[in-house]
């Protein structure tokens, strides 16, 4: 279980510190002063920045929600396990907690939908 945090915190540390390095600055140097302009200035820039930003929001969530799956999951079954008189009252609330966990991957889909045709 631990394992498994350290690996989750390692893959958000790695997708923030390639989201930092990744992040172009064009500069363009003129006679006597240097202009900096983000990039961002361009329309394609901008929409690719959302679509990127998009597809990481949504990667993030499906993972958060294939992991609490499995662990839900995972949990049921050994409950099941110990206690076979009470699967039915284990499964009903397996299958709640699945919907609420694929719930909020949806939301973070439709999200990342509104940001890329609507912000």
């Amino acid at each position: 279980m631990k394992n498994l945090f350290k690996i989750v915190a390692a893959l958000l540390l790695l997708t923030v510190a390639l989201g930092i390095a990744f992040t172009p600055v064009k500069a363009m140097a003129a006679a006597d002063d240097v202009a900096v302009t983000v990039v961002g200035s361009n329309e394609n820039d901008v929409i690719m920045y959302k679509a990127l930003g998009a597809a990481i929001a949504v990667g993030l969530a499906a993972m958060g929600g294939a992991l609490g799956m499995g662990l839900a999951v995972g949990r049921s079954a050994e409950g099941v396990s110990r206690q076979p008189e009470a699967s039915g009252k284990i499964q009903t609330l397996l299958m709640l907690g699945l919907v609420f966990i694929e719930t909020a991957i949806i939301y973070a889909l439709i999200v990342a939908i509104l940001v890329v045709f609507v912000l």
